[in-house]
């Protein structure tokens, strides 16, 4: 498959693009922009809305006597950089990615956060060459199955963390906002973990909650505690 031949990726979409200029947005990333070939930030940000609402309305279709506070786990656990990387590798956009010289050497094809990033800007093409159907197929045909494995509702990592620092004594942990960068419309917030062990872990997201659930998932990963 070439690298940059999308006619097996269109297939693996179920969508073939009346624009073909759409995907080709949304598989550039910003170190391979040019003023004639703009990146795929733009659309990240709409394709986070409209899979949003295509999760959070098949969560509330599957699960109807589950109150907001089960869902919103659900919720987080499907539409994370991790779940939307891993979709990304299984229909192979790492090997369409448009990516600066620097970038592809280092291994930008198989980085979680471009993935992530490159599969919301796809989803945001979908939407915007074949309208709400196509995208809600799109997500339905990746994301249900992982709907259907969710039995038990998880409980958020932030949840998970208080719990464990409390069973041993500990003080809660403290989520500290390191760094803050990016235009308005689309941020990037850091936010390091911190308990009083002193062990720590960041995370970055485009919002606050969604960055410190993010860093306390890593952090009980790395005290082996996140089963």
């Amino acid at each position: 498959m070439a690298r940059h031949d999308v006619s097996a990726l269109q297939k693996d979409l179920g969508h073939v693009f009346r624009k073909p200029d759409l995907l080709a947005q949304a598989l550039t990333h910003p170190s391979a922009s040019s003023p004639g070939r703009p990146d795929n930030q733009r659309m990240e940000f709409l394709g986070d809305r409209v899979l949003g609402v295509i999760v959070a309305e098949a969560l509330l279709e599957a699960f109807p006597d589950e109150p907001e506070g089960t869902i919103a786990p659900r919720f987080n656990a499907l539409v994370r950089r991790e779940t939307l990387a891993e979709v990304a590798a299984e229909i192979g956009i790492g090997a369409h990615l448009h990516l600066g010289r620097s970038e592809s050497l280092g291994g930008g094809r198989r980085k979680a956060a471009i993935l992530a990033d490159a599969m919301e800007a796809v989803i945001a093409a979908l939407y915007m060459d074949g309208g709400w159907p196509a995208a809600r197929a799109f997500v339905l045909r990746h994301w249900q199955g992982r709907i259907a494995r969710q039995e038990a509702a998880p409980m958020d990592a932030k949840t998970r963390l208080q719990e464990w620092v409390q069973a041993r004594g500990m003080a809660p942990p403290d989520y500290v906002l390191v760094d803050r960068r990016g235009p308005d419309h689309k941020p990037v917030f850091t936010i390091e973990a911190r308990i009083a062990s002193g062990e720590t872990a960041q995370a970055e997201a485009a919002s606050k909650r969604a960055a410190e659930q993010e860093a306390a998932a890593r952090l009980l990963g790395a005290l082996g505690a996140d089963a």
